[in-house]
């Protein structure tokens, strides 16, 4: 135990709440149940934020309820968000910049989520050590609503095992404890830290590192990254004591539910970690981006690409670049060279469709092709054409004059660059 006499001082020390307001302007977000933006959180605080902070050094300040949103799963269903005021997401996030020094120490080095310097890339990579290396049955646990479970009596004490400065865990509890406003009300908050505000995933760390103890005391080969873990076996056998015995663990001691149904024992290439599988390919275990995930960037990709959508060119392209250098960071782990190489193509062809449409009559379509390169005679005959934009789109003449170039020199993105 480390001292901590003045945590709280520092935790409100100036520099340090300046530094918490930047990371919250940079994250963005949006207005809680005040309603105030970054800019008005601002200036409020200017003439409010001396007493803030003696109410929070006296144990007397009371955070707002955060504001509940609903957003959508991508596997259908929604999940719960909790949006705290900017000025309590400042106050949360300058609790986390002087807690997670402290904590980072006892975390296991198989943790990856919400950690410093550690990324889902590299929990990606340990999973797939483990299965080269035999451990080629995969118990992925599942815990039902994690952040809306927790239980806050049992976190508290997890957190005031290392954290002995009173009005600091009185704060974090009263974080803990803001209402939720929902439909205009709010409803006291008895159990789960809201996802949304910065102390959140910090503070589901602590309660999960009582897991990862756990599975390092067993002895077991695992990769946690917040609440999604993957426990590495070599046979069905060992697979299923290993769930029955870790499902207990966390419904007796953490006081977490597993969701059963979803919880399973199998094959790597079966199960979906992070975004991705796994397989086997000339003794070697390759990542790679199963279908669904595909699918879902494509229905992404088809909306951005829809003729019909009348947003100009320039806009569009600057939405398909966010959208491909997100994907392609996030994914260029797995091999997808030749799914790059035919979606770039893809999305091309169905700008084409876009530009064509966009040139409406014949003399804008003739005039274009001519300043493209493209002869008088093929001009004309492709200006008149009465082939619709799908078909058009593919025609070798329109292909040559819309090429690759063209669309480079017009801002777009190529996936296969991205993930090269």
């Amino acid at each position: 135990m480390e001292s901590q006499e003045s945590l709280i001082d520092r935790i409100l020390d100036p520099d340090n709440l300046n530094k918490a307001f930047k990371r919250v302007k940079k994250n963005k977000g949006a207005a809680g149940v005040d309603g105030k933006d970054i800019e008005a959180t601002h200036l409020y605080l200017k003439e409010e934020g001396y007493k803030l902070v003696q109410l929070i050094r006296e144990g007397k300040y009371k955070p707002k309820p955060v504001r509940r949103v609903e957003i959508p799963k991508p596997n259908g269903g929604k999940r719960k968000l909790g949006i705290p005021t900017v000025t309590d997401r400042i106050f949360q996030q300058a609790v986390v910049q002087k807690l997670t020094p402290i904590f980072e120490k006892q975390f296991s080095p198989y943790s990856y989520g919400f950690r410093p310097n550690r990324s889902a890339h590299q929990a990606i990579e340990q999973a797939r050590q483990y299965i080269e290396d035999g451990y080629n049955i995969v118990v992925d646990i599942d815990l039902e609503k994690f952040f809306d479970r927790v239980q806050h009596d049992k976190l508290m004490s997890l957190v005031a095992k290392t954290i002995t400065d009173k009005p600091t865990l009185k704060l974090i509890r009263r974080y803990l404890q803001a209402g939720i406003m929902e439909n205009g009300l709010v409803k006291p908050n008895i159990e789960g830290t809201p996802q949304g505000g910065p102390l959140s995933p910090l503070l589901s760390n602590i309660m999960l590192n009582e897991l990862d103890k756990e599975l390092e005391r067993r002895g077991l080969r695992f990769v946690r990254y917040a609440d999604d873990c993957n426990i590495f076996v070599k046979s069905m056998k060992a697979g299923e004591r290993v769930k029955t015995g870790i499902s207990k663990f966390i419904e007796k001691k953490l006081k977490l539910k597993v969701n059963q149904e979803k919880s399973a024992v199998g094959k790597p290439s079966a199960r979906i970690f992070l975004g991705v599988s796994f397989y086997r390919k000339q003794n070697e275990i390759r990542v790679f981006v199963p279908q669904q995930r595909k699918e879902r960037f494509e229905t992404k990709l088809k909306k951005l690409t829809n003729r019909n959508w009348g947003v100009s060119m320039e806009e569009r392209i600057q939405k398909i670049n966010q959208l491909v250098q997100g994907w392609g960071n996030y994914f260029k782990i797995a091999d997808i060279k030749t799914y790059a190489i035919k979606t770039d193509s893809h999305i091309r062809r169905r700008l084409r469709a876009c530009r064509w449409k966009e040139w409406k009559k014949v003399k804008t379509k003739y005039r274009n092709l001519l300043k493209l390169g493209i002869s008088e005679e093929e001009a004309w005959k492709n200006a008149n054409t009465r082939k619709g934009y799908w078909r058009i789109s593919n025609n070798p003449i329109i292909n040559l004059a819309l090429n690759n170039r063209y669309w480079q020199e017009q801002g777009l993105k190529s996936l296969a660059t991205v993930i090269s």
